[in-house]
């Protein structure tokens, strides 16, 4: 059995399709997988490092919600490299093709797709991005991450799955995050990050949020800052990076420790880091990213808003004193802590990797 797997340009498309490809190869060990990607998306890196093997398209950029002269030589490049997608094909020769977002999905699968592949693209979003939108017109099956999603696509195609989520994370266990992080049981723990690579409108929220914090010692904060803006946060922290109850980093290698042992967390509100959250179990104060593509990330966040699992905060009106108010609200109140975590954990598709896994096996 041969499949090819595509998505890329952020880790939100790219782990994902690694996590599905884990699942399948749970069901099928003697799957072999193709990952299409693009030389410049972090997949070109992260993949082959996984272990799979890899091949690149030479795509330009995605196309723009709007008429330009750039769209046209993209457009121009895309339709060109659904010749070299469709060369991809016939070499691999796959029983299937999957997408999991970003425009290098678009020549593999809509390629696949005339070539009477079986085909599957699966959104994470709330607001399903173009290419999906596109390819949906030609695959044969969509599995979306969210309810909201479904109105995006044709309902005889579409099933609504969850996000596919790291077996690790289900699996890490609070002790073992206590451990590694040198935190202690009896304060709650609040996790804060901003992505990959860091928020800086979180981050200089959390300055004043810290600050006060570490005087208090009433709960504990792991925060993420990202690589890029882990200096400048630690210099304005510097007086308070002794504190016991405080530990800043600026990458964490093994995020789902960090969730297992977390009370709260202070995330923007990407699908992915959102379909662990609710996995887990954990409240949330979600500040979404406000360039994300057709302000998805906003509409990620008001599902588990209405849903009672998290607070939102626009990223226009974040300020310390805003978010630190919504923090001691409810670090001071363990029953409403307890009802969001009940909320979060009832929109949870911890099997949708399996469910989605499934889908395509079927689909071969």
């Amino acid at each position: 059995m041969k499949i090819i797997v595509s998505g890329g340009g952020t880790g939100g498309h790219i782990y994902p399709a690694l996590t599905l490809i884990n699942a399948i190869k749970n069901k099928r060990p003697d799957a072999e997988f193709l990952y299409v990607g693009t030389e410049k998306g972090l997949e070109a890196d992260i993949v082959p490092k996984a272990g799979i093997n890899f091949t690149a398209l030479n795509l330009e950029g995605g196309l723009e919600r709007r008429f330009t002269l750039e769209n046209i030589s993209r457009a121009a490049n895309a339709i060109w490299s659904i010749k070299h997608a469709s060369d991809i094909i016939k070499n691999f020769n796959p029983n299937a093709v999957v997408g999991t977002g970003g425009y290098v999905c678009g020549p593999i699968l809509l390629a696949a797709s005339l070539m009477k592949v079986p085909t599957l693209i699966q959104e994470q979003n709330a607001v399903a991005g173009v290419t999906n939108k596109i390819l949906s017109k030609f695959v044969d099956k969509i599995a979306v991450g969210t309810k909201d999603a479904l109105k995006n696509f044709p309902a005889e195609k579409t099933t609504y799955t969850g996000n596919p989520i790291r077996a690790e994370v289900l699996e890490g266990k609070k002790e073992d995050g206590l451990k590694e992080f040198n935190f202690t049981a009896d304060k709650p723990i609040v996790l804060i990050s901003g992505g990959s690579r860091g928020a800086r409108s979180i981050n200089d929220a959390m300055i004043g949020v810290l600050k006060s914090a570490a005087q208090k010692n009433s709960a504990q904060f792991l925060h993420v800052t990202g690589k890029g803006e882990f200096d400048s946060v630690t210099k304005k922290l510097s007086d308070i990076l002794d504190a016991p109850n405080i530990k800043i980093m600026p990458y964490l290698y093994n995020m789902p420790r960090a969730m297992a042992m977390a009370d709260l967390a202070i995330f923007r509100a990407g699908a992915t880091g959102l379909a662990e959250l609710t996995a887990r179990g954990i409240p949330a104060i979600l500040i979404p990213y406000p360039y994300a593509a057709e302000n998805h990330q906003e509409f990620n966040a008001r599902a588990l808003v209405e849903a009672g699992a998290a607070r939102m905060i626009l990223n226009k009106d974040l300020t310390a004193e805003l978010l630190e108010k919504n923090l001691d609200e409810l670090l001071a109140s363990p029953e409403k802590l307890k009802s969001m975590a009940a909320a979060s954990l009832s929109l949870g598709k911890p099997n949708a990797a399996d469910e989605i896994a499934d889908m395509i096996l079927k689909l071969i």
